[in-house]
């Protein structure tokens, strides 16, 4: 069983070679040889080879923004688990509120990508999380667990071996967090919802993912449900991120 903390990076669509190196130097740099929670890098896929050779012999793992539902074939402009695989992509981010959002991911469909990493190896870190009319609707709870519902069905028997992460979409990008306690009863909602599916949800990593940031980290950390962080804005600033992975050490 692995206890530690998982402090995973978003970058989003950014990113340039010269950054990537810069950044991650500046990460390695910070981090040293061992580190005390487990890291990762979500990186847009033209730089996951260059960021694959990057973080080569490091603690840093790396990890993927999106996959393919589907093994292979005619479907342009998506990647395939097995093509992740071999860039030694450990983790990928599955139902993201902006896959969700701007592609039209559905919940079957997040599913799908997830069971598809899983069959290559992959850790799939599951996106949930309910948008600000939803929360001002009292339908955040109903919301989360459809979402992740769709999910442990999709796996199946390979449950405990995915991560979750809940992201607010009221609080990605804009500045706003959930505060601890907010953050921390819907986590609890999904470790129950976990616990009816698999004996071993207490090592089933959940991640908050809203607007994490250097200022709020420890106190997010702290919670007991929380394991972890999927940080946007922050991972981009070495410095930002190093406090966060300090916080989860």
């Amino acid at each position: 069983m692995n206890n530690k903390k998982l402090i995973a990076g978003n970058w989003k669509m950014n990113g340039s070679l010269a950054a990537n190196a810069a950044l991650l130097s500046a990460l390695r740099e910070g981090v040293g040889a061992r580190a005390r929670c487990d890291i990762a890098v979500a990186v847009p896929a033209p730089y996951l080879a260059q960021v694959q050779q990057l973080v080569a012999n490091s603690p840093i793992a790396l990890g993927a923004q999106d996959v393919s539902a589907h093994e292979s074939g005619a479907y342009t402009g998506e990647m395939s688990a097995a093509m992740l695989g071999e860039f030694g992509v450990r983790y990928v981010l599955v139902g993201h509120s902006e896959r969700r959002q701007y592609h039209g991911e559905t919940d079957a469909v997040v599913g799908a990508k997830a069971q598809r990493a899983l069959a290559a190896g992959i850790t799939p870190i599951v996106c949930v999380g309910e948008t600000l009319a939803e929360r001002e609707e009292g339908k955040t709870e109903a919301v989360v667990k459809r979402q992740l519902a769709a999910a442990i069905h999709a796996v199946s028997h390979c449950v405990s071996e995915i991560i979750v992460a809940y992201e607010p979409v009221w609080a990605i990008g804009t500045g706003k967090t959930a505060t601890p306690e907010q953050a921390q009863q819907v986590h609890a909602v999904l470790r129950a919802q976990l616990a009816a599916a698999s004996q071993r949800a207490a090592d089933i990593k959940l991640l908050y993912g809203g607007s994490m940031n250097a200022a709020n980290a420890a106190e997010l950390l702290a919670q007991p449900d929380i394991d972890g962080g999927l940080v946007g804005g922050a991972s981009l600033k070495a410095a930002d991120f190093l406090q966060i992975i300090s916080a989860a050490s």
